[in-house]
């Protein structure tokens, strides 16, 4: 062999010493980008928010992972794209999420999802013009009443609170008796229930075609808040409402209150708290939820400054998903950090 051909061939093993190296690092820390889908909610929504600040806050953390937020119709919308596989991540209300794991309308089977963090909590809103008519829920019978997009977490919490006040629609289950039948009022005649957004619902409160609208999320929302300075509101309480919810479908159902001070409010007012979960499909990789939650209790702060006002993010808090079990992930991160 010549000194030339011992020459080329030290050369290409070094060549080939340097591209296996180059290859172990792309497995390792250099490795391709994971996307993750994250279904959030409708533009310009609490959710969505949340969506587009994950994303950011993801991006610039270094992580080999990147968000890629989705817009939807909200809760019951996004555990159906879980599913279904067209996205990775979701946010959800606790009771649509519930409802998923365990198979209750509008849910056909149990919907094999899991959770990351139980990430904030919504508050419900039932707003209605000050010099309106309505002053209670039951006022409600026979008006029409905004009661959340079609597919949202927010249609499902107000179809349960007027079924509880006996003005859903829904038919009553028969009583069993042994007893001769008596005469009974007449039911009141369920509220009219209209399918509309956020933004709709604001716009039809504030034009007079509906005399309420339901909503649930952080505190203040800002598109309530605007509406509170230019129409004088009654936000009415809802509390009364959380032990037959508590008692005929879970304990996701709690009793907040939207301070006084907020919409202008002069006294407190009691309502239906329901937790929100950041969500996956189990089939997520558990590095890459490992790596989510890290940003996510790095940025804690940032993600819910446009959200909710006064927010916390405690990992007590976070695990607290009910009967949505915990991704491999997740229980591998909580351990791993707080013991």
């Amino acid at each position: 062999m010549t000194s030339a051909e011992v020459t080329r061939r030290r050369a290409m093993g070094a060549g080939l010493g340097a591209l296996a190296g180059a290859l172990a690092g792309c497995s390792g820390a250099s490795g391709p980008v994971r996307r993750l889908r994250l279904a959030t909610g409708p533009e310009g929504g609490p959710y969505n928010a949340f969506g587009q600040a994950l994303a950011q806050a993801v991006a610039a953390s270094g992580h080999r992972i990147e968000i890629v937020p989705v817009s939807t119709a909200a809760s019951v919308n996004n555990l159906r794209k879980l599913d279904d596989g067209s996205v990775e991540l979701a946010l959800a209300m606790a009771d649509a999420a519930e409802d998923a794991v365990l198979g209750r309308e509008p849910f056909p089977r149990p919907t094999p999802v899991t959770a990351l963090a139980r990430v904030y909590v919504n508050y419900t809103h039932l707003v209605v013009a000050a010099d309106g008519p309505v002053r209670s829920v039951k006022d409600l019978a026979g008006r029409p009443v905004a009661a959340g997009a079609a597919g949202s977490g927010v249609q499902v919490v107000t179809e349960r609170v007027l079924r509880a006040a006996g003005l859903s629609g829904a038919p009553a289950p028969a009583p069993v008796s042994t007893q001769a039948p008596t005469s009974t009022p007449a039911p009141a005649p369920a509220a009219d229930e209209r399918p509309l957004g956020l933004a709709a619902s604001v716009s039809a409160l504030r034009e007079g075609s509906v005399d309420a609208l339901f909503w649930s999320g952080g505190v203040p929302t800002p598109a309530l808040a605007a509406l509170a300075r230019e129409l004088p509101l009654r936000f009415l309480p809802l509390d009364d409402y959380v032990g037959p919810l508590r008692e005929r479908y879970a304990p996701v159902y709690t009793a907040v209150t939207l301070p006084a001070g907020v919409y202008g409010l002069t006294e407190p007012v009691g309502t239906i708290g329901v937790g929100n979960y950041l969500m996956a499909r189990a089939d997520v990789p558990q590095d890459a939820v490992r790596d989510l939650l890290r940003v996510v209790f790095d940025r804690w702060r940032d993600l819910l400054r446009e959200v909710t006002a006064g927010a916390r993010l405690e990992p007590r808090f976070a695990i607290s998903t009910g009967e949505v079990p915990l991704h491999p992930g997740a229980v591998a991160h909580y351990r791993s950090v707080y013991g």
